[in-house]
């Protein structure tokens, strides 16, 4: 059987925050129709990478490229514009639009003859989002918020998103709907890299983990044999 193509791909990524060097020759894959979970303590560089990755902070690499494309010296939104979608943390969705409204700044084109993502088909994930199509972003809690971001995000049909903590200080109903996002979203081709402190979420969703400590790649292997490698678990990921 043919492996699925390489999306994604990261070979000595460094990056820096003024003289502060934080990432240190960080490599990793995503292939299509994979979820991948880069997963680190706090401070370990997981945010970095993926804001390395589109261009966020300052940074070199030996290749950054996205469908056979270098992306390494493309601005952001060229980078967000070829398909790479990205969801920050920090929920930065358009407080003074509606839900239905913050979905339409984000719809792009259709790409590789897939199914384009609608607001129908995004409520059909985020049956709250549905109920509160008419209502300000401001007027929403952090856990609708996010998903908000997630959906605005697929509107722009990326074939593949990265995405940054996505279960963090979430109540356990509403992770539990983020998983089935990302799960819905691997059903639709879409590639994911997630950054996650939370090994049970990423467990549920992902294929194959990298851990990540002080900028470094620590581990690399499917998710099932992280969660049995007590050693890895109890060396970078325990508090």
């Amino acid at each position: 059987m043919t492996a699925d193509p390489v999306l994604l791909d990261v070979r000595g990524l460094s990056a820096f925050y003024a003289r502060a060097q934080v990432l240190f020759g960080v490599s990793l894959d995503v292939r299509a129709g994979e979820v991948v979970a880069l997963l680190g303590r706090n401070g370990a560089g997981k945010s970095t990478t993926l804001k390395a990755i589109m261009g966020l902070v300052a940074r070199t690499a030996e290749r950054l490229a996205f469908e056979g494309r270098e992306i390494g010296n493309c601005a952001s939104f060229r980078i967000a514009r070829l398909g790479l979608g990205y969801v920050p943390e920090d929920r930065r969705v358009f407080t003074d639009l509606t839900v239905e409204e913050n979905l339409a700044v984000g719809r792009q084109a259709p790409r590789g003859g897939r199914a384009a993502w609608t607001p129908e088909r995004l409520f059909a994930i985020f049956p709250n989002l549905a109920e509160m199509r008419g209502r300000r972003a401001s007027d929403m809690s952090g856990g609708e918020q996010q998903m908000l971001t997630i959906a605005r995000t697929l509107m722009g049909n990326p074939q593949a998103v990265l995405l940054d903590e996505p279960s963090e200080g979430l109540a356990p109903v509403v992770v539990e709907l983020m998983a089935e996002a990302v799960t819905a979203m691997k059903q639709e081709g879409t590639a994911v890299l997630l950054s996650e402190q939370n090994l049970n979420f990423a467990s549920v969703v992902s294929d194959r983990a990298y851990v990540i400590e002080r900028g470094l790649i620590r581990y690399e292997g499917t998710i099932a044999d992280l969660s049995r490698d007590e050693t890895i678990r109890d060396a970078y990921l325990t508090v």
